[in-house]
């Protein structure tokens, strides 16, 4: 019962903290108005677009999934006309989530309540049974509208937590209403972790591969009663271009292939 008690607590959190109330011409907008270069985004056959979020706690490196093509571009679209850049992490949650992207929050003064910023249009969602809820991915905060359109711009980084057999169990019968978390999956969150309750029920369009840290030393800062940091993390969000991209998928490569050698 203790067990069901906390997870219902966790679950009423979310739902406060990271759901965004845009207004009615965001739904309107958002069924009217999508990237225009989404198509051409990944021209090059295989190839990967990354983004680099950086704070006063370090820095991550996001891979964007080609699976999402409108949340991709959308992304990439406000990243390199610098529209994070400056924006807080506005709403942290230890052992679940770190939230950024409002506008709002450039300018706000201590204590300010933040999570309504945003462009005037929202992202038909892009659910994909494949991606899901891992430590480490990223996805679109949204408003609680049956359609769950996105938010254009306020998205969560997941840290989660790991989880037993039994408690993916009750997440299946109580938040996911009956679903089944495919094995792969379940193993991952028994091991890596993350937060399945949120599966197909927010978008997820990345994920990191390098800078998991950043995530682990955000989500430990103190926060006030709202979940906002008592000390102020901006954030600056750049899009890899060429060179950078070819240096880090020597490097990922590099790493991969040193795991396997030691796993043997």
């Amino acid at each position: 019962m203790k067990q069901i008690t906390t997870f219902l607590l966790i679950t009423i959190l979310f739902s406060s903290c990271v759901l965004l109330k845009p207004d009615a011409s965001q739904k309107k907008a958002g069924q009217e108005s999508k990237p225009n270069f989404f198509d051409n985004l990944f021209s090059k056959k295989n190839q990967n677009i990354y983004v680099r979020i950086s704070t006063s706690q370090g820095s991550s490196i996001v891979r964007l999934y080609k699976e999402t093509p409108r949340h991709t571009a959308n992304f990439v679209k406000l990243a390199r006309s610098g529209y994070f850049n400056g924006t807080l992490f506005h709403r942290v949650m230890k052992d679940f989530m770190i939230q950024g992207g409002d506008p709002d929050s450039k300018q706000a003064k201590p204590g300010q309540l933040l999570g309504e910023g945003g462009p005037k249009y929202t992202i038909p969602a892009e659910f994909n049974p494949a991606l899901f809820h891992k430590k480490g991915v990223l996805a679109a905060a949204r408003d609680d509208k049956p359609e769950k359109a996105s938010s254009a711009s306020q998205f969560y980084l997941v840290q989660g937590k790991t989880y037993t057999d039994e408690e993916l169990d009750r997440v299946e019968k109580i938040k996911l209403n009956g679903r089944k978390i495919p094995a792969s999956h379940r193993t991952v969150y028994k091991t890596i972790g993350g937060a399945p309750f949120l599966d197909m029920n927010y978008t997820v369009f990345g994920e990191i591969v390098s800078g998991y840290d950043m995530v682990d030393k955000i989500a430990a800062t103190e926060t006030d009663r709202n979940d906002r940091p008592v000390k102020d993390i901006p954030m600056q969000v750049s899009v890899l271009k060429g060179k950078e991209v070819r240096k880090l998928e020597k490097q990922l490569t590099q790493e991969s292939f040193r795991r396997k050698l030691i796993m043997k």
